[in-house]
């Protein structure tokens, strides 16, 4: 068998592996199911190979070029729904915006705990105060959300295991089917 046509079958498993993963909404049933109050968001950045002329790609915090992946995850760790993917240089809140996140956790009933990035999005998502000089009940409030997506963060590095989520050596925009088709592997590992 010749390299394109084993290439050809990556990409098609790797689709219809992707198509199987489950919408933001079966997640957030799925959570509501198991007891959990709330979810937690965040965007991990998937890094991809890409030159300084591909402004688009590049993310300002950690100064690399990659994709921005949304990822919703149980209080435990459960990864629940991942998105497709946006250019690096889209922030979280506005990414949250285009896949709606925090309109559909709030029709879910539940809510959402979300990263420095996330300010602004929504009242159904919490983030952590900002600033410096803050009034002690407000360093207590930023350690108890802490504490609360720790364990949720779990669900962030599973998917940093995956050998082909550090680097992307092939098109940046294969980023979201790839990431989905993660998720379906690791939910159907768990069970």
């Amino acid at each position: 068998m010749g390299a394109t046509t084993a290439w050809r079958y990556v990409r098609e498993t790797t689709a219809l592996l992707a198509e199987q993963a489950p919408t933001l909404e079966q997640g957030l049933r799925r959570a509501r199911r198991k007891g959990w109050g709330y979810v937690i968001v965040d965007g991990p950045l998937i890094a991809c190979d890409r030159v300084a002329a591909d402004r688009p790609f590049s993310s300002g915090k950690p100064k690399q070029h990659g994709m921005n992946v949304q990822v919703v995850a149980a209080p435990d760790g459960e990864p629940l729904w991942t998105s497709w993917s946006l250019l690096g240089s889209v922030h979280d809140t506005r990414a949250a915006r285009v896949w709606r996140i925090a309109e559909r956790i709030k029709a879910s009933g539940l809510l959402g705990l979300g990263d420095k990035g996330y300010v602004g999005v929504s009242e159904t998502v919490f983030c952590p105060f900002e600033g410096c000089g803050k009034p002690q009940w407000k360093n207590d409030a930023n350690s108890e959300h802490a504490n609360l997506r720790s364990l949720g963060e779990r669900a962030f590095a599973q998917f940093k295991n995956w050998e082909v989520l550090r680097r992307l050596r092939c098109c940046p925009h294969r980023a979201g089917v790839i990431t989905r088709a993660v998720l379906v592997l690791q939910l159907r590992e768990a069970g």
